[in-house]
């Protein structure tokens, strides 16, 4: 377990200000936050390479705030993996293992254990320069394992990745979360990796904690206008009633509209999707009316490189978003009727 009690840092013009957190032990905990809001600055205060100008950090019951890095039995993983280019991939993998008592035959274990884990036993020879951002990734987490962590700190460890090679690690780091039960704080500021990937999180801004919680809580109900702007001021339907219509699938009465669900074992009282999530067309779009409806465009507001739509459908006012320049295309106006297509493995249940 890690409890941070009224945690301040200062870093250079940055700070953290009375930050209070507690991450239960093998929690997946992800941390959510824009740009320079201070994830990075946490991590490292985490793992000691900060002075806490107040404030404490608890681990396992032991005040460890002021404890050096290396005995804070901490693995971190940073942006840019920090690969020692000189060495192969076994060598960077052992590094952490040199100087601790280790013999040959344990140091060999340990890398051949780590390289099947991690999908790596073909690459141990490699020159690290020569490998891809997966594979590199890979490298650097089993780097930061091979010491036997009791915490493992990610620094946006998926930013540099392609969307496939992303979506592919995010399940990767679940199983290797599931099978070795290490506590990991995974920052990021995606909030579909967030979602994803996290047990619980919390939502970080200007260097302060803004709210924590499962997903779920976080948007079905944002405590304050910073975490609604940042997750995306998701819509939030009411579900008046619903009804089982077999193959694993309910029909939900919101607002007037009826929605098709997978069946969901807690029920289903709200239904939340994201203004991004809403596919939005002039004339109506061809396949199946799973989810399908029309609506009247009641108001338009551009935003930044976006264009902020609201359609009446049914009872509901639902906000979407379309890019700029496909708005411009589309030409829609206000009074307009619009097609509107709700994207099934994007609604949210609660």
């Amino acid at each position: 377990m890690i409890e941070i009690k009224d945690l301040s840092v200062n870093v250079g013009d940055f700070s953290l200000i009375d930050i209070d957190l507690q991450i239960d032990d093998q929690e997946y905990f992800v941390i959510l936050g824009p740009t320079g809001a201070g994830k990075t600055v946490l991590l490292e205060s985490l793992a000691g390479l900060h002075r806490c100008r107040a404030g404490t950090i608890w681990m396992d019951g032991t005040d460890m705030t002021s404890v050096p890095p290396e005995q804070r039995q901490i693995g971190y993983v940073p942006q840019d993996y920090a690969l020692f280019p000189f060495l192969t991939v076994a060598g960077n993998i052992t590094f952490g293992l040199r100087g601790r008592l280790n013999t040959k035959d344990v140091i060999k274990k340990k890398v051949d254990t780590l390289a099947h884990l991690l999908h790596l036993s073909n690459l141990l020879d490699r020159d690290v320069r020569t490998l891809s951002g997966g594979e590199k990734q890979r490298v650097a987490l089993a780097r930061a394992l091979a010491t036997s962590p009791r915490i493992l700190l990610l620094d946006e460890p998926l930013g540099s990745l392609d969307v496939k090679t992303a979506k592919y690690l995010r399940l990767e780091l679940r199983r290797l979360h599931e099978e070795l039960g290490v506590s990991t704080i995974h920052v990021t500021h995606n909030l579909i990796e967030a979602e994803e990937m996290a047990d619980r999180m919390a939502i970080i801004n200007m260097g302060t904690v803004e709210q924590v919680g499962v997903p779920e809580e976080v948007f079905f109900d944002p405590r304050s206008e910073t975490v609604a702007d940042l997750i995306g001021t998701p819509n939030i339907l009411d579900c008046d009633r619903v009804k089982s219509i077999g193959h694993g699938l309910v029909e939900a009465e919101c607002g007037g509209i009826s929605i098709i669900l997978p069946l969901h074992d807690g029920g289903i009282k709200k239904i939340a999707l994201f203004p991004r999530d809403i596919y939005i067309s002039a004339s109506k779009p061809p396949g199946p009316e799973l989810n399908r409806f029309q609506g009247v465009v009641q108001d338009i507001q551009p935003f930044s490189s976006l264009t902020r739509l609201t359609v009446k459908v049914g009872n509901n006012q639902l906000l979407a978003e379309l890019p700029k320049d496909i708005f411009e295309e589309m030409g829609i106006t206000i009074g307009q009727e619009v097609f509107l297509i709700l994207k099934l493995r994007r609604l949210r249940i609660h």
